[in-house]
């Protein structure tokens, strides 16, 4: 079975792309504890994906894949994108809940907003790179509108203020079988599996 390393060391994503993924073994960093962070530092999601899918195949020698995704507000200018996971900066680590004060500071910069232009986008980009140099990077996006307040209990991050196009729910109201489906990183993922026997030599039977 062929095995890939999956640039994370969150169990929800890696059992998440193994569901995907079928008949690949993947494997999280907790098994390369010796694994480097890898800072962000690119202006795009593909930059920051290939940043840690080079870095991790580089250090284990397997094909690894990793990706970065965030949220995009029209209203905003596109952001936070790359900074979502760090928009509210040092009042989010001063707080000890990024999530909520990423979120809440989206909130307080599109309260005037009028509800008709509170469109938004979750995008992801996904990497493979294989120890040979070979790299592919695919993408996913999910678009829908922001809300006012938060609704649910379930996913993270931006989810409960965040409604996909054709819903009523907030993505943290949804199962997580319906949230995958309709996903940026479900979306990129999948694209991802399309693309791995030919990358990996793999033959259909």
């Amino acid at each position: 079975m062929t095995r890939i390393v999956l640039a994370t060391r969150n169990d929800g994503k890696i059992a998440e792309l193994h569901r995907i993924l079928d008949g690949v073994d993947v494997a999280g960093l907790a098994e390369f504890p010796a694994a480097p962070d890898v800072p962000e530092t690119e202006s795009s999601f593909a930059g920051n994906a290939l940043l840690k899918a080079r870095a991790i195949a580089a250090h284990t020698g397997l094909p690894a894949v990793a990706d970065d995704s965030g949220l995009c507000v029209d209203a905003l200018n596109g952001m936070p994108g790359v900074l979502s996971a760090r928009w509210s900066g040092r009042l989010g680590s001063a707080t000890g809940d990024k999530d909520r004060a990423n979120l809440d500071l989206v909130l307080d910069q599109i309260a005037d907003v009028a509800p008709e232009l509170r469109r938004a986008h979750f995008a992801c980009a996904a990497a493979l790179v294989l120890p040979t140099g070979e790299e592919r990077v695919v993408e996913g996006r999910m678009t829908g509108h922001l809300i006012d307040a938060p609704r649910g209990t379930g996913g993270f991050g931006y989810d409960p203020i965040f409604v996909p196009d054709g819903e009523t729910r907030t993505t943290a109201e949804m199962f997580p079988e319906e949230k995958d489906a309709v996903s940026h990183r479900g979306k990129a993922f999948r694209a991802l599996a399309a693309v791995l026997p030919e990358v990996l030599g793999l033959r259909s039977e």
